[in-house]
């Protein structure tokens, strides 16, 4: 009479299965990620950080050789494309490693048990790596921009360039990562990726052929070159600039859906 008598609650079969606790919004987790990446970045991807700086550095002391200073167009590519790139070598190549490496090691296995949704894996990943770009873009495009006696004063622009292109850059790092079938292989496409954001981005538009330039309009890296490179003229068309920054916050949301995409598919098979 004692049990039967009890609340329903105490009457539970022992082999009831206790509730899960319910999963995590999008925001909170994708802050958490967020924050857990940055920390783990700031001691781990510093000193590549460095080497993307002064790589970009490097390239502009070489294309100072073969470009006159000046307020030329393709002073102002070389400028702005090397200081994109620092973005891509970070955002691209290092994501792609990183995604990769977690894959074949079985680290996605460790997000997967989370109740957090996988977008914010990929967004938070992806905005750790990006953001912690911005001191290397700012010191290339200094010294850039004094190295080719080009103005200072535009370079506020890049607080909107380095998140949106690091944005789409990011996504296609991660993209690759998640669908690479091996390691390696994400390596290389990350590796690929940067060499043509390298060559397509930092190479004055006057000395390509028509073929690369269609596909160097395919990188979503492209539009943030022009953008910042369009700053540099004397008089900027900031509608110009508008629809650049446009396109490549565009292709970001494109590219980090694929990621997410990619990102449920390697966590489920």
């Amino acid at each position: 009479m004692t049990l039967l008598s009890a609340p329903p609650q105490t009457r539970r079969s022992t082999g009831d299965a206790a509730p899960l606790a319910p999963a995590a919004r999008l925001l909170p987790a994708l802050a958490a990620v967020y924050r857990a990446q940055l920390t783990r970045a700031k001691v781990a991807r510093l000193p590549l950080l460095f080497v993307a700086t002064f790589q970009s550095i490097g390239i502009l002391v070489m294309m100072r050789g073969v470009v006159d200073a000046g307020q030329s167009s393709a002073a102002r590519a070389v400028v702005a494309g090397s200081s994109v790139l620092v973005v891509a070598f970070v955002a691209l190549n290092l994501l792609a490693q990183y995604f990769g490496r977690l894959r074949a090691t079985g680290g996605l296995d460790h997000y997967a048990t989370l109740p957090v949704p996988a977008a914010s894996v990929v967004l938070g990943a992806a905005a750790a790596y990006a953001s912690f770009t911005l001191p290397g873009t700012l010191v290339t495009a200094a010294i850039g921009a004094v190295m080719f006696g080009l103005p200072l004063g535009q370079l506020w622009v890049l607080l909107a360039v380095v998140p949106l292109a690091g944005a789409a850059l990011s996504g296609l790092g991660a993209a690759c990562g998640l669908l690479a079938p091996r390691q390696e292989i994400a390596t290389m496409l990350g590796q690929l990726g940067m060499s043509a954001a390298l060559l397509l981005g930092v190479l004055p538009v006057d000395h390509l052929p028509q073929p690369v330039l269609w596909v160097r309009d395919l990188l979503p890296s492209t539009y943030g070159v022009e953008a910042f490179s369009r700053t540099f003229a004397p008089d900027p068309d900031w509608g110009m600039v508008l629809v650049d920054l446009g396109v490549c916050a565009g292709v970001g949301v494109v590219s980090l859906a694929l990621a997410t995409w990619a990102y449920r598919r390697a966590v489920s098979r």
